[in-house]
C-alpha cells in the first residue's frame, strides 16, 4: 500500500520543524560554515600569493642594492596611483574597522590589488613596512564581495568583515588563533562581538590551511631556556612589559605626529614618499647596511639567538614611520615584531632573564600595546613559542596593554571599555576623537 504523498510531506516539515527548534543553532553554524569556507580559501590563497611575491621581492632587492634610490621615484607612483584612482581606499585598516561599526557600501575590490601592488613596491625598492595591513585589506576586499550574494544585512556585514580580517591576520602569520581573537578584538576595545566567534575562528583556521596548501612557509622562532615562573622571574616580566607598553605608545604618537608634517607640510600627497623615500634611501646608503627596511626577518630571528644593541629597535622604528607616515604601503605589525623582540633581547642587559624569552616577550607585547589586542597577542605567543612561555608572554602583553594609555596605530578603533577608570570619558570614542 503506497502512502500518500501529501502525509509524507506533512511529516517531513513536522520533522524538520521538530529538528531545528531541538537545535536551532545549526542553521547558523552551516550558513557560517559555507561562508567562513569561501572566505578562508579566498582569503588563504591570496595570502599564499602575497608572501611568495614579498619573499621575491625582498630577495631580489638584497642582491640589486641600487634599487634602493629609486626608492623615491617608487613611492611618488604609489602616491599618483591611490591620489588619482584609490581616494576611497586609503583610508586602508581603517576602512574596515569604520565598516564594522557602521557597514555602509561595499568596500571596493580594487583595495585588494592597490595595496598588494604598493607593498610589493614598498618592499622592493626599499621601504620600512610589514604585511599584516595588506593581507588584512586583501582579506577585507575581497571577502565583502560575497555580502551581495548571501544577501548578508548589516549585522551579517560586521560578522563578515571580522571573519576576513581573522582569516588575513591568521593566514599571514601561521597563527590562526590569534588571527581570530585579532578578528574579535582590534575594532572595540573591552568587548567583544560573541556573534563572531565562529565565523571568526572557522576563517581562520580554513585560511591558514589554504595557504599551508600552497606549501608557503612561516618563520619559525625558538626559545632555548624558559624560567620556572617564580616571584623575582614574574617581576622581572613586569618590568619588561612598563618598557613594552612604553616603546608602544612612543610608536603609535610618533607615527601620527610625523604623519600630520607630512601632511601639514607637503599638500599634494604624491610628493610626500619622494620625501621621505629619499631621507629612507640616503639613510640606508649612508649607514651601509638594509638591516633596518623591509620586514627585517634575519634580524627578527637572531635576536632570539644573541644579545642584540639597543639602537636597532631604535632605528628600526626611525626607518618604519618615516616609510608609512610619508604614504608608503604595507602594514605596521612585522615592524613592530621587530621593534619589540631587539629591545626585548637588549632589555637583558639589564634585567636577568633569557634574552631568547625577553625577545619573545617585546615581540607580542609592544604589538598588544600598539594595537590594544592583548588577548590576541598572548595567543600569539603562545602558537609562536609555546604553551610555556605562556605566563611570561601574558604578564608582558597586559603590561604593556595598560601601560601604552591612550594610543593605538589604528585611529579608528573605538574604546568598548576604557583601560582605567580616569579614561571612563573615552567610552565610546575612536582614537581620531581624542
Amino acid at each position: 500500500m503506497s502512502k500518500n504523498p501529501r502525509t509524507v510531506s506533512k511529516k517531513i516539515v513536522f520533522h524538520s520543524r521538530f529538528f531545528f527548534r531541538k537545535f536551532p543553532a545549526l542553521p547558523y553554524i552551516v550558513k557560517w560554515l559555507c561562508i567562513s569556507s569561501i572566505i578562508g580559501i579566498l582569503v588563504g590563497s591570496a595570502s599564499a600569493g602575497f608572501l611568495q611575491s614579498l619573499e621575491w621581492a625582498t630577495r631580489f632587492r638584497e642582491n640589486h642594492i641600487w634599487l634602493i634610490a629609486l626608492l623615491p621615484v617608487a613611492g611618488f607612483l604609489i602616491g599618483l596611483l591611490y591620489h588619482y584612482y584609490g581616494k576611497d581606499v586609503e583610508a586602508g585598516n581603517n576602512l574596515l574597522i569604520d565598516t564594522i561599526h557602521d557597514p555602509q557600501k561595499t568596500i571596493p575590490f580594487k583595495m585588494a590589488p592597490f595595496v598588494y601592488l604598493g607593498t610589493i613596491v614598498t618592499h622592493f625598492f626599499g621601504g620600512s613596512a610589514g604585511r599584516e595591513g595588506t593581507a588584512i585589506q586583501m582579506a577585507g576586499a575581497i571577502s565583502d564581495q560575497i555580502s551581495k550574494p548571501f544577501r548578508l544585512d548589516k549585522t551579517e556585514r560586521k560578522i563578515l568583515i571580522i571573519a576576513a580580517i581573522a582569516a588575513g591576520f591568521g593566514s599571514v602569520f601561521g597563527t590562526p588563533l590569534a588571527g581570530a581573537v585579532f578578528g574579535l578584538e582590534v575594532f572595540l576595545i573591552g568587548r567583544i562581538r560573541y556573534n563572531a566567534i565562529f565565523p571568526a575562528f572557522a576563517s581562520a583556521i580554513i585560511a591558514n590551511w589554504a595557504t599551508d596548501l600552497w606549501n608557503v612557509k612561516h618563520t619559525h622562532y625558538h626559545i632555548d631556556f624558559i624560567p620556572k615562573p617564580e616571584f623575582l622571574p614574574i617581576l622581572y616580566s613586569i618590568l619588561a612589559g612598563i618598557a613594552f607598553g612604553l616603546c608602544a605608545a612612543a610608536f603609535s604618537k610618533m607615527i601620527h605626529w610625523t604623519g600630520r608634517i607630512f601632511k601639514s607640510k607637503i599638500t599634494f600627497p604624491p610628493l610626500r614618499p619622494i620625501v621621505g623615500g629619499g631621507i629612507v634611501a640616503i639613510a640606508v646608503f649612508t649607514m651601509g647596511t638594509t638591516r633596518y627596511i623591509g620586514l627585517g626577518i634575519p634580524t627578527i630571528v637572531e635576536s632570539f639567538e644573541n644579545q642584540l644593541p639597543f639602537y636597532d629597535f631604535a632605528l628600526k622604528m626611525i626607518f618604519t614611520i618615516i616609510t608609512l607616515s610619508a604614504g608608503f604601503k604595507g602594514g605596521e605589525v612585522t615592524p613592530l615584531f621587530f621593534i619589540g623582540a631587539t629591545l626585548g633581547s637588549a632589555l637583558s642587559l639589564f634585567i636577568p632573564l633569557p634574552f631568547g624569552l625577553l625577545a619573545g616577550m617585546g615581540f607580542v607585547a609592544v604589538f598588544a600595546g600598539a594595537t590594544n589586542t592583548p588577548l590576541a597577542c598572548m595567543l600569539m605567543g603562545i602558537e609562536l613559542f609555546g604553551a610555556e612561555s605562556g605566563i611570561y608572554v601574558a604578564i608582558a602583553c597586559v603590561v604593556s596593554y595598560l601601560l601604552s594609555g591612550r594610543n593605538s596605530i589604528y585611529t579608528r578603533q573605538r574604546i568598548g571599555q576604557a583601560k582605567h577608570r580616569r579614561y571612563e570619558s573615552d567610552q565610546d570614542k575612536s582614537f581620531s576623537d581624542l
